[in-house]
């Protein structure tokens, strides 16, 4: 691994350039960025894969929804369908992608739900189709800096921090770690329950070498898992399955909690097929002890028109997820309030 990485060290450098010049340019106003007079809400990362951007879009909604008109905008990673598109009931995962087809299935009564490449371009573009809307949530947007959120929540996962991390391809970082700083507040996504005051004040002096942003902590709460056809009872005995960027914190919690059988990995954003659901029922009439158990985002697109009907005999079952502050949540929710209130 120290070989990789000395090979990989000066591909990093030369990214970690083109990113400072990129961002310097933005910084700089030399290259063009447009802010709105209603208020936006930026959530991102510094580091590729899951660090549980929709789990906070979806506690935003829970903290907000009841008080303002919420849209949530995302690129759509992963959707067969190009450019500027609002989620409607004709809507599917591969027409508009998995995280936002979740978040239209469990909020879309409430929120309006759009997708766009060009985050500029379809702020507007929500607007005009929908004039009610207060607020926008932007979805994976911290190095989209075209758009200028006026509140901007960056997410860094416990068991990776940014701070202990190296930019592309020597790490996971898509700049460098000095990029926080645009943040508004930082949150520290899937921490233990059980994190100490130590461990926390431990965090937050390596974060402040690179900004003096308030710093939250977070958890994740899973639900009891919820059967995906009617007739299908829950065994403790578990095939894990997941099409997510990092299932590890899943898997720990699975084998924690029953007993986990295996674990069905596919890469993040994965579009099931026929012959993959075949593969699981066959698994399932193996043994019939064991069920299987999925993501919330996977969930929605096994129940495509396609899938559905080839899973009614499975006994599968999705696990409902949120996103728990470990401590001065509430200090988090007013800032958030606040920066609303402001307009």
């Amino acid at each position: 691994m120290a070989v990789l990485k000395f090979l990989l060290w000066p591909f990093a450098m030369v990214y970690d350039v083109v990113m400072n010049i990129r961002n310097k340019l933005y910084d700089l106003k030399l290259k063009p960025s447009v802010s709105f007079d209603i208020p936006v809400i930026g959530v991102g990362n510094l580091a590729v894969g899951g660090t549980g951007k929709t789990p906070m879009v979806e506690y935003l909604i829970r903290l907000l929804g009841d008080q303002v008109k919420l849209a949530a905008l995302s690129r759509g990673y992963g959707r067969k369908t190009k450019g500027f598109l609002l989620a409607t009931t004709s809507a599917t995962a591969r027409t508009i992608g998995d995280e936002p087809f979740q978040l239209y299935t469990k909020y879309g009564n409430n929120v309006v739900v759009a997708v766009g490449e060009e985050r500029a371009l379809a702020i507007p573009q929500i607007l005009d189709s929908c004039p009610e809307v207060e607020v926008v949530l932007l979805d994976d947007a911290f190095q989209h800096r075209k758009v200028i959120p006026g509140f901007s929540i960056l997410l860094s996962e416990y068991s990776k921090p940014f701070y202990d991390d190296h930019v592309l391809p020597m790490g996971r970082l898509r700049e460098g770690a000095e990029g926080a700083d645009r943040a508004d507040v930082i949150v520290i996504t899937k921490c233990p329950a059980t994190l100490s005051e130590n461990d926390m004040m431990h965090i937050m002096r390596e974060v402040h070498t690179f900004t003096q942003k308030p710093v939250f902590f977070s958890t994740i709460r899973y639900g009891e898992p919820v059967p995906m056809s009617g007739k299908h009872t829950f065994s403790k005995q578990v095939i894990l399955l997941t099409g997510i960027a990092r299932p590890e914190p899943l898997k720990e919690y699975i084998a924690r909690n029953f007993k986990l059988v295996q674990h069905l990995e596919y890469r993040d954003h994965y579009n099931y097929t026929k012959r993959d659901v075949q593969s699981m029922a066959a698994l399932v009439s193996s043994n019939p002890d064991v069920c299987i158990v999925t993501t919330e985002k996977d969930r929605v697109k096994l129940m495509s028109e396609e899938l559905q009907p080839l899973i009614e005999d499975i006994p599968l079952f999705y696990l409902p997820i949120e996103m728990k502050f470990i401590g001065n949540g509430k200090d988090f929710d007013m800032l958030v309030q606040d920066f609303v209130k402001r307009g």
